[in-house]
């Protein structure tokens, strides 16, 4: 089931949109603006319909819940990729928010009840970064084929449609899994049962002090991850812009190239450090403590990105953004881990949902704030258009670490 679980995630992160996102909206005509309201109500949307689809998962069958989320992901891409219309835009990112609702916390909740049944539930973080590092890696591969199509085609918006094929064969291997991965299912399937899982888990969500608060840490780290990880694509266009090389090619060939090379590196660093997830944690004295060094990381890279603004070097913004991404895959495979260990292997699915939802309620803050930030500071000045997302992140992780401060390194 191990291999399984890898192709899951090499399969899903098949994501050619991906390194192009901003820049296929870009191309449609919008505004960071608008961008950030698009991903806000995607966020919206996620956090409404998160924890019952993951209470529906844990009731109903899990396999049934990822066959149902990879069908909607299906149809946002099609939308995608035909339409320019901005009303269009919402209801393919209404179809994708229910496929990331369904999906979310739910394989993860399969990996740990597989961990349970072969008493290898202490090598939770091992495991979950041996297939975060196979997601990376299929991110890795899908950024050579999104740039390559990119390149042939030049149109962002192609790469959506050919994320079809992958999503595709992924329902078929759900459809094989074996039942046993659905859960403990209730022999009555009513809403009553699905409602009594979902109170439970919100319940010892809130009232659980640490799983409590790896949860407020979720909404801070991940939240502030996803609302700003999409900017390198217009920073890495600006620089591709300004190098003297390549202008024999057309604009979209040499953004394709050089996002394409970025987004390829990034991800192959994200497959390592998701390896090291675990050595890191023993390293640093315990996954508390190493989730506190993180924020420390944290609290660094952003200060270099806001220097690399204030003095215009493309370079250092870049590097940042990279470092983030890297980080980002260590801090992962930790916090599932430790969310794993606290909650009740029946709710497994819905407390991770809750989990995602944390992070999810912060971009559906920040990030159209974030797209309305960039679009006025670059009206002012369009060097620091991007100092927004360093002032937040700066901002959120000395929150954090005074926090840490304040309440102590928690011990497992």
């Amino acid at each position: 089931m191990l291999f399984r679980f890898c192709l899951y995630g090499f399969l899903k992160n098949q994501q050619y949109y991906d390194p192009f996102l901003l820049l296929a909206f870009l191309q449609k005509g919008l505004s960071f603006s608008m961008i950030g309201v698009l991903i806000g109500f995607r966020e919206v949307c996620v956090n409404l319909m998160e924890i019952p689809a993951g209470a529906i998962a844990d009731v109903l069958g899990r396999r049934r819940s990822m066959i149902a989320s990879f069908l909607a992901y299906i149809a946002s891409f099609v939308v995608f990729g035909l339409c320019d219309a901005v009303w269009a835009l919402f209801a393919a990112m209404f179809l994708f928010s229910i496929g990331t609702a369904f999906r979310t916390g739910t394989h993860k909740a399969m990996i740990f009840d597989w961990l349970k049944r072969q008493d290898r539930t202490d090598e939770r973080t091992a495991v979950y970064g041996h297939t975060r590092s196979w997601s990376k890696l299929g991110s890795a591969v899908s950024v050579v084929i999104a740039a390559v199509l990119v390149f042939w085609t030049e149109n962002y918006s192609a790469v959506f449609l050919l994320c079809v094929v992958p999503y595709s064969l992924a329902i078929v291997s759900f459809a094989t899994y074996p039942e046993y991965l659905d859960g403990p299912r209730h022999a009555h399937q009513h809403l009553s049962t699905v409602a009594r899982t979902l109170m439970k888990a919100v319940g010892r969500g809130f009232r659980h002090r640490r799983l409590r608060r790896l949860l407020v840490e979720s909404m801070g780290y991940e939240g502030l991850y996803k609302s700003g990880k999409d900017y390198i694509q217009p920073v890495l266009k600006t620089a591709c812009l300004a190098m003297p090389v390549m202008w024999a090619m057309d604009e979209q060939q040499r953004v394709a190239i050089l996002v394409g090379a970025v987004y390829f590196i990034l991800n192959l660093a994200g497959s390592v450090e998701a390896r090291r997830a675990d050595a890191f944690a023993k390293n640093a004295g315990g996954e508390a403590q190493a989730m506190k060094k993180l924020w420390v990381f944290e609290l660094a890279i952003f200060l270099l990105m806001a220097v690399g603004i204030l003095v215009g070097y493309l370079t250092v913004i870049v590097l940042s953004f990279i470092l983030l991404s890297v980080f980002q895959n260590l801090w992962r495979p930790i916090l599932i881990g430790r969310v794993a260990h606290h909650a009740d292997p029946e709710q497994a699915a819905t407390v991770l949902s809750i989990e995602s939802q944390a992070k999810s309620l912060f971009v559906a803050v920040a990030a159209p704030l974030l797209g309305w930030a960039v679009d006025l500071t670059a009206g002012y000045n369009r060097q620091y258009s991007f100092l927004p997302i360093a002032a937040l992140g700066i901002s959120v992780s000395l929150l954090m670490l005074m926090w840490y401060r304040r309440a102590g390194s928690e011990e497992e």
